[in-house]
Formats: structure tokens, C-alpha cells, sequence
């Protein structure tokens, strides 16, 4: 069974601090119903990684890291900071990545 874990969020609302550790926030501009999509591409790409690390196949692993790197950069915990950047350069890079998500 997993231990509950300590989710923080900063004064910003920038960053979380997990178990001590800071990690960049979602952006919370993003419509629930696309962070929940973009979640569920993270998780299933995660479990990518996790086979290809078990398979010993180096092509499948870094296709399943590249698709990590698409789902949290559209989630805004990747890339440039959402916070710097307008509505619109928000939305379009969470359509961006879920575009490319899908068509994977």
C-alpha cells in the first residue's frame, strides 16, 4: 500500500513541494476535462517507460520519454513558465500537445 504523500502547493501557487521536494504546478488556467486527458497520456506514457526499461529496448524507451516530455510541457510543468506566458500561448500550448498526443 502506498504512504500518503505531503502535496504543497507555494505562496505563488507557482510550484508544489511533494515529500520536500519542489516541483513546477499545473497550470491551473487549463479546462479539467484537458489536464485529465493530458494526465491519463502522462500516465500511460510513464508505463511505456516502465516497459521498455524491462524489455531493454532503448528505441520504445525514448519514444515513451518523448511523449513524458509532450504530456507535462502541455500541462504547463515543462517548457516555458505558464505564468509567463499569455492566455492564449497557454491554450495553445495545451491544444499543441494534446493534438500531438492523440495522433500518437
Amino acid at each position: 500500500m502506498r504512504k500518503k504523500r505531503s502535496v504543497e502547493p507555494t505562496d505563488d501557487g507557482h510550484h508544489v513541494v511533494i515529500d520536500g521536494r519542489t516541483w513546477r504546478a499545473t497550470d491551473p488556467s487549463l479546462p479539467e476535462e484537458a489536464a485529465a486527458e493530458l494526465r491519463k497520456h502522462l500516465m500511460a506514457a510513464r508505463r511505456a517507460v516502465r516497459d521498455a526499461l524491462r524489455q531493454e529496448d532503448p528505441a520504445a524507451e525514448r519514444r515513451a520519454r518523448d511523449r513524458v516530455k509532450v504530456a507535462k510541457t502541455a500541462l504547463g510543468e515543462r517548457g516555458p513558465a505558464w505564468w509567463e506566458q499569455s492566455e492564449e500561448e497557454r491554450r495553445e500550448r495545451w491544444e499543441a500537445g494534446l493534438e500531438r498526443l492523440r495522433d500518437e
